[in-house]
């Protein structure tokens, strides 16, 4: 999807995607990368609020590009080198006002605080399984319910909003 498509925005074309489709009986959704010329910080986040799996730039090569798709595909996300080392540099700066407003308590089943805190450091669910010592399909449905929980659409949404609450740092190890 790009940003600036005829008749209508691409981000607005990802949320009504998105908010249209329902999961499948396998419980899948519609995944949407973002592919445009704009390096914006502030389309990279609405496009990550509407929904989005991914974030490129056009200058992707096309065997990036192709990685991007079955990486998006299998459920991860990920978003272009260059918005990455900004997202990092803005939530690695230290904020005194930074207050925690997600806590561990909050979630009931056990397993899930760690499986948050593993999603937040970029952990794929084969390497959040591993670490954890659990089969895979127990950290999907971890996943989906912190997902539901937290009201978000995707890992890259939990990812911001681990940084944004402070509940994850940028280069904070995994936690076993």
């Amino acid at each position: 999807m790009d940003i600036h498509i005829p008749g209508l925005d691409g981000l607005e074309a990802t949320r009504r995607l998105l908010d249209a489709d329902a999961p499948d009986a396998d419980g899948d959704v519609p995944r949407i990368v973002i592919l445009t010329t704009f390096d914006l910080d502030r389309y990279v986040y609405a496009a990550l609020q509407a929904g989005a799996s991914g974030f490129l730039l056009k200058d992707v090569s096309a065997d990036h590009l192709i990685a991007a798709v079955r990486t998006v595909q299998a459920g991860d996300a990920l978003l272009a080198p260059t918005i990455t080392r900004r997202l990092v540099e803005r939530f690695a700066r230290p904020r005194a006002t930074a207050t925690p407003t997600l806590r561990p308590s909050a979630f009931s089943l056990p397993g899930e605080n760690e499986v948050l805190g593993h999603v937040a450091r970029g952990m794929s669910n084969a390497e959040i399984a591993e670490a954890l010592i659990v089969g895979e399909t127990t950290v999907k449905s971890h996943v989906a319910n912190l997902l539901g929980k937290l009201g978000l659409r995707n890992r890259a949404q939990t990812v911001v909003l681990a940084c944004e609450t402070g509940l994850v740092r940028a280069g904070d190890p995994p936690t076993l």
